[in-house]
C-alpha cells in the first residue's frame, strides 16, 4: 500500500528524548517533520525510577527518582525545546515526567493524543534493554498512533591515506 500523509493528517508530533545519540537523531527528524507539516511538537522525557531493593518481608517499598536524575532530564527537555525553537518552530512544548519510562510515555500519549510519535531506536541503558526489552519496542506495541523509529546514522569508516582521492 502506498499512502502519503497529507499535511492535515499530521498536526501534532511527539518525540521522546533521553540525551542519547539516537534520541538526538529522533529529535532532529521530529523537528524536520514538524517544519514540513507545520505541526506542533511535543518533546517528552521521563526521569526513570530507581527501584529500592529490600527484604521480601517488606509489604511495599516506594521507588524514587533521584533528584539529580530529575534535574538532568529537565535540562535535556529544555535543551531540546531550545533546539527546536532555534530552527524556527513556534509551537513547541516540553514535558519532563517521572516514573517507569514506557508506562509514563503511554499514559501521557493517552491523555494527549498525537498524530505521530518519533522515538530513537536505542536509549542510554544497554543492561535494561537486554533484561526488559527496549523502550521503543515496548511503546511501538502498545501506542495508538503511528510511530517512527529513528536509528542513529552510522559513522562511515575512515578512508586510509593511500585510498584518499586527494593523495
Amino acid at each position: 500500500m502506498n499512502r502519503t500523509m497529507s499535511p492535515q493528517s499530521v498536526q501534532r508530533i511527539a518525540v521522546a528524548v533521553d540525551g542519547s545519540p539516537c534520541a538526538g537523531a529522533a529529535l532532529e527528524m521530529a523537528i524536520d517533520l514538524a517544519k514540513h507539516y507545520g505541526a506542533s511538537l511535543g518533546i517528552l522525557a521521563v526521569a526513570p525510577v530507581h527501584p529500592m531493593y529490600v527484604s521480601p518481608t517488606e509489604p511495599w517499598v516506594a521507588t524514587q527518582v533521584l533528584e539529580s536524575e530529575s534535574g538532568r532530564y529537565q535540562q535535556i527537555v529544555s535543551a531540546a525545546v531550545a533546539r527546536a525553537e532555534s530552527q524556527g518552530l513556534t509551537q513547541v512544548t516540553g514535558i519532563c515526567l517521572e516514573g517507569v519510562v514506557v508506562d509514563e510515555l503511554l499514559m501521557h500519549l493517552e491523555r494527549h493524543p498525537t498524530d505521530l510519535l518519533v522515538l530513537g531506536s536505542r536509549g542510554l541503558s544497554t543492561a535494561r534493554r537486554i533484561l526488559l526489552g527496549s523502550v521503543s519496542e515496548s511503546v511501538l506495541h502498545h501506542v495508538n498512533c503511528p510511530v517512527l523509529i529513528v536509528r542513529e546514522r552510522p559513522t562511515p569508516p575512515p578512508v586510509p591515506p593511500s585510498e584518499s582521492p586527494h593523495a
